[in-house]
């Protein structure tokens, strides 16, 4: 049986300024996207474009804000309705925690539906450029909430189960883990070795909600459901009745796209 470390939240502390791990976490998925994505756009499909660096950057910023506002008013329709029509001014309140990673893909895709037509092109050539680097950044976030000890998994007798002391003396899935391993590192590389060769439009994008909904899936049998939702219909968490509808998508997308960018 392990347990779980119960890190220091503040990564770095001088005096009465600290660094949270969860910020760090933010700005290493932040960094990785400028890195790699600075390799997307010199691969051959997409140097016709004539996208720099700057174009990264912008998409970047535009990127965190849909992140941010669709990732809690998703949070606040998907998961807790009641609660904030009772309470609109706790919407704000994004420190308290509440974050919607579906509701912050759809941020994300309309922020991608405005840089395409800043730049005069199309949705899936944009999606299809960004696809393969949103999962490592997803790895970090799921670092993150393994080090703030969040997000445990369901009570196990595995091997490597561990206890969350915040939460009881219980051996629990390190579920966070799972989800570093699968919707990050795993669809990262799978998506990066497929994406490095002119594919049709729209198929690398199709993969990706393919791949991630499948892993988010799979990990909801281990991950605790929301204590104030538990099961849904036919036993199934929200995260699961969410991807879905990504799943769905993915292979309809990945199906019909035909066309190739170069």
């Amino acid at each position: 049986m392990l347990i779980h470390p119960q890190f220091d939240p503040a990564a770095i502390r001088i005096g009465s300024f600290a660094i949270h791990w969860y910020g760090l976490m933010y700005l290493l998925a932040f960094a990785q996207f400028l890195a790699l994505g600075r390799l997307r756009i010199r691969m051959p499909q997409y140097q016709t474009l004539g996208w720099t660096y700057k174009d990264l950057e912008d998409l970047l910023f535009a990127g965190v804000l849909g992140v941010v506002l669709g990732g809690r008013i998703g949070y606040t329709l998907f998961y807790m309705p009641s609660f904030y029509l009772s309470h609109p001014l706790s919407i704000l309140k994004i420190w308290e925690g509440g974050m919607s990673f579906h509701g912050g893909l759809l941020g994300v895709l309309i922020t991608l539906q405005w840089f395409a037509y800043k730049k005069k092109t199309t949705f899936f050539v944009v999606s299809d450029l960004v696809a393969p680097l949103v999962p490592f950044g997803l790895a970090f976030g799921r670092l993150g909430n393994f080090i703030n000890g969040e997000l445990w998994g369901r009570p196990t007798d595995l091997p490597w189960g561990m206890v969350f002391p915040v939460v009881d003396a219980i051996p629990r899935h390190p579920s966070q883990i799972y989800q570093l391993l699968g919707e990050g590192i795993l669809l990262g590389i799978v998506l990066w070795v497929y994406a490095s060769k002119p594919r049709a439009v729209g198929k690398v994008s199709g993969l990706f909600l393919l791949g991630y909904g499948i892993c988010r899936f799979a990990a909801e049998f281990a991950r605790e459901p929301d204590s104030f939702l538990g099961l849904l219909g036919l036993g199934l968490s929200m995260g699961q009745w969410l991807s879905l509808p990504m799943i769905f998508c993915g292979i309809v997308l990945f199906l019909v796209s035909k066309r190739k960018l170069a």
